[in-house]
């Protein structure tokens, strides 16, 4: 079995990163809603900030053989819930099948992602890297609570809309 190596790790997190980043732009570049338009690209932002922080280690890296967490402490983390999120937002993609599905897909990859990324804090010996990791699994969490959030609220307008409740 081979083993990983950090550098094979942020690797592949930059590839995932890569691939939420294009999706999320895919979603707002689609869309018809403004609302929804700014707050697909807003996560697309915020994948190629995960992109640049990731980048910056692996060059860091490759050449130091160490990791740095210079780009954590300077970065402020998650602007999405403060910046987008609204009720005009969930009323707009529980009014469009493509949005709501797409809600959901970017659900499973934020949860891939906060697994990857917790498991290698969970692994990592070096402290910088353990502090990168971690960062980033919070970062997608926070990611994670804004899609359930939406979700949930989604699909309790659908029931409600199509008479669901049993009461």
């Amino acid at each position: 079995m081979q083993k990983s190596t950090p550098l094979d790790i942020l690797k592949s997190a930059i590839l995932l990163e890569r691939r939420g980043n294009a999706f999320y732009q895919k979603v707002a570049d689609a869309t018809e809603s403004p609302a929804v338009r700014d707050f697909f690209a807003m996560m697309a932002e915020e994948e190629m900030r995960h992109i640049q922080v990731l980048s910056e280690h692996a060059k860091h890296f490759q050449e130091t053989g160490s990791f740095s967490s210079s780009a954590v402490k300077d970065d402020e983390g998650s602007q999405v819930a403060s910046r987008v999120l609204s009720q005009g937002l969930k009323e707009q993609i529980a009014a469009a099948g493509f949005e709501a599905a797409a809600v959901s897909a970017a659900m499973a990859m934020e949860k891939r992602s906060i697994r990857l990324y917790s498991d290698r804090a969970e692994a990592a010996e070096d402290p910088e890297e353990k502090e990168l990791y971690r960062w980033l699994a919070d970062w997608e969490s926070e990611h994670l609570q804004i899609l359930a959030e939406i979700d949930r609220e989604v699909t309790e307008k659908v029931w409600f809309d199509n008479s669901f409740w049993p009461f």
